[in-house]
């Protein structure tokens, strides 16, 4: 195959994208003013070195004396961005800008987009350990799995700040929370839903962790090798942690024969599901295909058999989108100086998000939208409650 052109810089203004982004979507601003000797002798030497001398007496200080009890760092080594996969730190910095933006736009929460360039554990977790004393918080973005849980695990165990795997918990929360209005359409309670995960990666397994924390019926997790479940050859440590608190029926075989009789499905693999499947599965069945840009199914094609259908695009009614979770919970966790996220933390998100729908609860819509003014306050107050609540807050 011939080599494909280098795009030239014509060309590559003339795709909208690239004026967006160039120079980068974020810059910093400083909050105060400099205008004289006596501004700048208090917001540098010799008034800032009163203020470092306090805070080397009683580190707390720093929360009230510095941006660290506000802003949080943007983390990723580029391993896993989007559905690009393994493009690197480089390349994988208008992502984590765009975190960012999502950060301060819909919870007006200062982040940092850090690329690491480096993919081992080790040194992943020692570098934000490092890092950490300049943040509040540590969201880590776009690190492929199952390494991704390792490090989240590690640096949850090491440090007294909220550490968050979007890619995980962030598709978790607004996925139980779509579920929750999505049963509530059909008639049915959580526990009384069988449902089928694809897909056994980060957001699969946290998905599926989340949906039995908020007590579903059974949920039966598949990945490239088929149904997960207790005793199957050549699972990871993670996989064998989830298949001892799922399948309790103890289903063997493929996706598409899980499907035959369950309530719910929820795509989170990248592969195709026949409509013949879905067509197996119970009346009033709810389709959340979420992989991107293509679903599992087709929504038009899974609204021939399902009474409640939901995807990861913004083009089509019920996208569930990780916007709708992480600004707020950081802004809460943020605004308690929570030294953790906990469980409950994540599912008061959700049933805040849940919630919001209230009496409007349609077929179409079983999700608020990621426009919606209501989101990051409901889902900063529950998060802020519900840490007090539980007592990892400092405020």
């Amino acid at each position: 195959m011939a080599a494909q052109p280098i795009p030239t810089e014509l060309s590559l203004d003339d795709d909208p994208a690239f004026p967006l982004h160039r120079g980068g979507k974020l810059e910093m601003r400083s909050t105060i003013p400099v205008r004289n000797k006596d501004d700048l002798s208090l917001a540098y030497t010799p008034g800032v070195a009163r203020v470092c001398t306090a805070i080397a007496d009683n580190p707390e200080l720093a929360y009230d004396y510095t941006w660290t009890s506000k802003v949080v760092a943007v983390v990723t080594d580029g391993t896993a961005v989007l559905g690009l996969g393994d493009i690197g730190p480089a390349a994988s910095m208008p992502v984590m800008e765009g975190k960012s933006l999502l950060f301060k736009e819909f919870a007006g929460v200062d982040s940092v987009p850090i690329a690491l360039n480096c993919t081992d554990v080790d040194e992943i977790v020692e570098t934000v350990i490092r890092l950490a004393p300049s943040f509040g918080g540590i969201n880590l973005e776009d690190i492929s799995a199952p390494r991704c849980f390792e490090i989240e695990d590690r640096l949850r165990a090491a440090l007294d700040i909220p550490v968050f795997h979007d890619d995980q918990h962030g598709t978790a929360i607004v996925a139980l929370a779509a579920l929750t209005n999505a049963a509530r359409l059909v008639g049915k309670p959580l526990s009384a839903l069988r449902a089928v995960v694809a897909g056994a990666g980060a957001s699969g397994i946290a998905v599926s962790q989340i949906l039995i924390e908020a007590g579903i019926g059974d949920i039966a997790l598949s990945d490239s090798k088929g149904l997960i479940h207790e005793g199957r050859d050549g699972l990871n440590p993670v996989k064998q942690r989830i298949a001892a608190i799922t399948n309790r029926s103890g289903l063997t075989g493929s996706t598409e024969e899980a499907l035959r009789g369950a309530d719910v499905f929820i795509g989170l693999s990248g592969s195709t599901v026949h409509e013949s499947c879905v067509a197996t599965m119970s009346e009033n069945a709810i389709v959340f295909a979420l992989s991107n840009p293509t679903p599992e199914v087709h929504p038009e094609v899974a609204r021939r058999h399902a009474k409640v259908v939901a995807t990861g695009r913004s083009d089509f009614p019920n996208q569930i989108n990780n916007v709708l979770a992480f600004p707020g919970i950081f802004r809460g966790a943020l605004d308690v100086r929570a030294h953790t996220i906990t469980e409950g933390m994540k599912l008061a998100a959700a049933h805040a998000l849940a919630d919001i729908v209230g009496d409007d609860l349609t077929a179409d819509y079983v999700i608020p939208g990621p426009f919606d003014d209501r989101v990051a306050p409901a889902v900063t107050a529950a998060v802020a409650a519900q840490a007090r609540t539980e007592g990892v807050n400092r405020i």
